[in-house]
Order: structure tokens, then C-alpha cells, then sequence
């Protein structure tokens, strides 16, 4: 008797590269005017938010940060770019959105990490968690 195998034995999980490409996409994919508006910002993926990034936020565990805005939104006070400020950067962690994905199973990977981005890049704007959260009850 033959055995089928899985498709999933052959798989590898998601690389830095393979997030960074979903975010390119996603940024991409910005409708007008706030594609533009971004254009400068700049996104990186990491495996984990640093220990002090998470102090920061009273966080013990990475798997609770998904996503980080850096910077200065276009609505706080110096959000003219001043010499040696660098750019705004959405940090993207790998390992928090693959563990969000695998509990959650009625998002693609693509979903969520556009969600994140899109999330970190209304600090950018100069929207609060709070904020974004409203926006989001409003559209359920």
C-alpha cells in the first residue's frame, strides 16, 4: 500500500525574505494619496522585537508584537524631516505574525501581513492604536 505524501513535509516556513517580499507587495498595493504619502517609509522584517523594544511596551513575550512604527508621524510636532533624522520604518516580526497565522485560520499569510503594515504605517499618519482600532469596529 502506498503512502501519498504530504504536501506540507516539503515546505519550509516563510524566510525574511519571503515577508519582505509580502510587504513590498502590500505597500504596493496602497490605494492613492496615501501610497504616496508612504513612499518613504522605509519596512524591514526581523525574527523577534528586541528585549527592549518589548520592555518598552510592558510585553514579556515576542510573540505579542507583530509589528513597530519608528519615527515620526506627519502629524506630530517635527515631522519635517530635520538633517541626520532618520527615515520613518515599519518593522515587521516574522515569528509573532507566523504564530498569529497558524491560530488563526481565516487570514492568508499575505492578509495578515498587509494588515500589520498598514496598521504601523497609520502611526505614520499619526493615527493611535486607539484610533486604528475604531477604524476597524467601524468597518465590521
Amino acid at each position: 500500500m502506498a503512502i501519498a505524501p504530504n504536501p506540507w513535509g516539503e515546505r519550509l516556513a516563510p524566510s525574511l525574505d519571503d515577508f519582505e517580499a509580502l510587504a513590498i507587495e502590500a505597500l504596493a498595493g496602497l490605494p492613492e494619496p496615501f501610497k504616496s504619502l508612504a513612499a518613504d517609509v522605509t519596512c524591514s522584517v526581523a525574527e523577534w522585537a528586541e528585549d527592549d523594544v518589548l520592555d518598552g511596551f510592558g510585553m514579556d513575550s515576542p510573540f505579542e508584537l507583530m509589528g513597530l512604527f519608528q519615527g515620526i508621524g506627519l502629524t506630530e510636532d517635527g515631522a519635517v524631516p530635520q538633517t541626520g533624522q532618520l527615515p520613518n520604518t515599519v518593522l515587521l516580526y516574522r515569528r509573532a505574525i507566523l504564530d498569529y497565522w497558524a491560530e488563526n485560520d481565516d487570514n492568508t499569510l499575505g492578509e495578515i501581513v498587509t494588515h500589520v503594515l498598514v496598521h504601523e504605517i497609520g502611526h505614520h499618519f499619526g493615527f493611535s492604536d486607539d484610533d486604528m482600532d475604531a477604524i476597524e469596529a467601524s468597518d465590521d
